[in-house]
C-alpha cells in the first residue's frame, strides 16, 4: 500500500510540475501587453469662419431717395433709371457703393477700360453729379470706344451726412488710406507734423482700414483699368499722376500738379502701380460746371485718353472675350 500511494503521489507531483511548465512556457512565449496609448491631444481650436460681407442696410430704391434727395441735380428718378446697381462694397454705415459698366460702341480696337469714379470726399457734391451727368453722355455716345466703370461716389456716408464731410464715418479720408509703401514710414507723420492734424485728412489707423478703400482697391485689382479718372473740387484745375505724358488742359481745367501724398490714390496707382490717374479738381464743390464746361472737359479727356492709351494689343486676360457683354467670365 505505501508503495502504491508514492506512485500514485509522485503521478500527481509530475502533473503539477507538467502544468507550471506549460503556464511559464505560454506566459514566456505570449507578446508583452502593449503600452497604453498616451493622451488625445486636446482638440485644436476651429478657424473663424470666413465673413461674407454684410448686406446693405437699404436697397437700391432707398439708396436713390438718399442720393436724389441730397443732389438736385440728380433726382431720385434719374438715379433709378440710371442703371446703377450695388457693386457688392457698402460704406461704414452700410449704404450701397453704386456702380455700372459702359460697353464701347465701337470696336475698331480691343476696348481699353476706363475707371471713373466720383465723391470719394463727401463733402465734393458737384463731382458726384458731374459724374452722373457724363453717365447720361455714355449712354447716348454712338462712337465711344472705351470699357467704362463708373462709380458715382464712392463715400455715400460723407455725402449724405448733414453737413457733408470731406471723410467717411469713421472720419478717416479715404484719400489717404491707401496702400502706398510710405504709408507705414510717413502718413501718420505726415498728418501730424504737416497738416498738424487735420481732422479732415487722417489718413486712418492703418492702409485700407475702410471699407471704402478696400472696396476701390478690389475694384482696381478686378477690373484692372488701363486709367483712372477720380472727379473731386474744390481747386479748379487738372492733375495728373502715372505714365505717358501730362495733359495740358482738358477745358478750363489746365494742369496743376499737386504732387502725391502717403496713401493717395494718385501716388498708389499712379505712382506704385504705374497706371493713368487723372484728377479733376472742378471749381465749386456745390456748384456744377455750366453744360458747356462740362462737354469740354468731357470732349477733351476723350480725346486725350484715345491718344494716349497704349496702342498694342493689350494682355490676353484684358480682350474682349473676357468682357461680360461678350459672355464673358468676368469677375464681378
Amino acid at each position: 500500500m505505501a508503495v502504491a500511494k508514492r506512485f500514485y503521489r509522485n503521478i500527481w507531483l509530475a502533473r503539477l510540475l507538467a502544468g507550471l511548465f506549460v503556464v511559464g512556457a505560454a506566459q514566456a512565449q505570449s507578446p508583452p501587453k502593449p503600452p497604453k496609448p498616451p493622451p488625445r491631444p486636446a482638440v485644436a481650436a476651429a478657424k473663424p469662419a470666413v465673413t461674407k460681407p454684410a448686406t446693405p442696410l437699404v436697397s437700391m430704391q432707398k439708396a436713390c431717395e438718399l442720393i436724389g434727395g441730397r443732389l438736385q441735380s440728380v433726382g431720385v428718378e434719374t438715379c433709378l433709371k440710371s442703371g446703377l446697381r450695388p457693386s457688392g462694397g457698402q460704406s461704414v454705415n452700410g449704404l450701397p457703393i453704386l456702380w455700372r459698366d459702359f460697353a464701347p460702341t465701337t470696336r475698331k480696337n480691343t476696348p481699353r477700360r476706363i475707371l471713373l469714379i466720383g465723391g470719394i470726399h463727401g463733402d465734393e457734391l458737384s463731382s458726384v453729379s458731374t459724374v452722373f451727368q457724363w453717365m447720361k453722355e455714355l449712354e447716348t455716345k454712338q462712337d465711344q470706344p472705351f470699357h467704362w466703370r463708373v462709380a458715382p461716389c464712392v463715400n455715400p456716408d460723407g455725402m449724405l451726412i448733414r453737413p457733408p464731410t470731406r471723410v467717411n464715418a469713421r472720419g478717416v479720408d479715404l484719400n489717404r488710406n491707401f496702400m502706398t509703401p510710405d504709408w507705414k514710414s510717413d502718413a501718420l507723420a505726415y498728418w501730424e507734423n504737416r497738416t498738424r492734424k487735420d481732422p479732415r485728412r487722417y489718413p486712418g489707423p492703418s492702409p485700407l482700414s475702410e471699407p471704402e478703400s478696400r472696396w476701390l482697391d478690389d475694384a482696381i485689382r478686378a477690373f484692372r483699368p488701363d486709367a483712372i479718372v477720380s472727379v473731386h473740387a474744390p481747386y479748379g484745375l487738372l492733375d495728373y499722376d502715372g505714365p505717358a505724358q501730362a495733359p495740358e488742359n482738358f477745358g478750363y481745367l489746365h494742369l496743376h500738379q499737386l504732387g502725391t501724398y502717403p496713401g493717395s490714390l494718385g501716388n498708389y496707382a499712379g505712382v506704385y502701380l504705374g497706371m493713368p490717374v487723372i484728377t479733376l479738381e472742378l471749381p465749386h464743390a456745390g456748384i456744377m460746371p455750366s453744360s458747356a464746361q462740362s462737354q469740354r472737359i468731357w470732349n477733351d479727356m476723350l480725346q486725350w485718353l484715345e491718344k494716349n492709351l497704349p496702342k498694342t494689343e493689350p494682355a490676353l486676360y484684358q480682350r474682349l472675350e473676357d468682357h461680360p457683354w461678350n459672355g464673358g467670365n468676368e469677375s464681378r
